[in-house]
């Protein structure tokens, strides 16, 4: 279908504040991921994400997006691989821990290497180690779609859910 030839070029600018957007992106109810990879010198490194999204089924690919200012970029952006760890209901210590600006987030934390060395966090309720496939700069953000090489997950164990500035667990209807 052709659009209307009074299509307009671009986008309008918005009508409401980056407050009134962010509260309106809050109301999409969503997992809370810790994204791991490697830094440059082997250090793991790693941030809590709910931006993650599948994309394909064949190939398997996943994405999400990071703050172009975010400290983790250069070893997102270099590195090969990284894992999204999707967090578990009483991993919510975890989640706000990489959230945060600390610097030994891995302090304390129990994980292993995965397949290509992204660290994988125990406990959590899926696990995505992927390859880093492709990257897109959009905003003020960068697009990151990974090629899943290997996943793994949990039956039956509750998710890390987040909505509206707050955290919850998974209650069935």
């Amino acid at each position: 279908m052709t659009p209307p030839s009074h299509a307009p070029a671009k986008a309008r600018s918005p009508s409401f504040s980056s407050p009134e957007f962010r509260a309106a992106l809050g109301m999409f109810a969503t997992g809370v991921t810790v994204v791991t990879a490697r830094g440059p010198d082997g250090t793991p490194v790693g941030l809590t994400a709910n931006s993650f999204n599948s994309v394909s089924l064949t190939p398997p690919l996943v994405l999400w997006s990071l703050s172009r200012k975010a400290g983790t970029m250069p070893a997102f952006r270099a590195g090969s691989h990284y894992a999204i760890n999707i967090l578990a209901a009483d991993q919510r210590e975890l989640a706000e821990r990489f959230a945060g600006k600390a610097e030994e987030r891995f302090a304390g934390v129990t994980w292993h290497d995965g397949a290509a060395g992204a660290p994988v966090i125990d406990g959590a309720v899926a696990v995505f180690e992927c390859f880093n496939r492709s990257r897109y700069e959009e905003g003020d953000h960068v697009i990151f779609v990974g090629e899943v090489e290997r996943c793994s997950h949990r039956d039956g164990a509750q998710p890390l859910l987040f909505h509206g500035g707050r955290y919850y667990t998974e209650l069935p209807l």
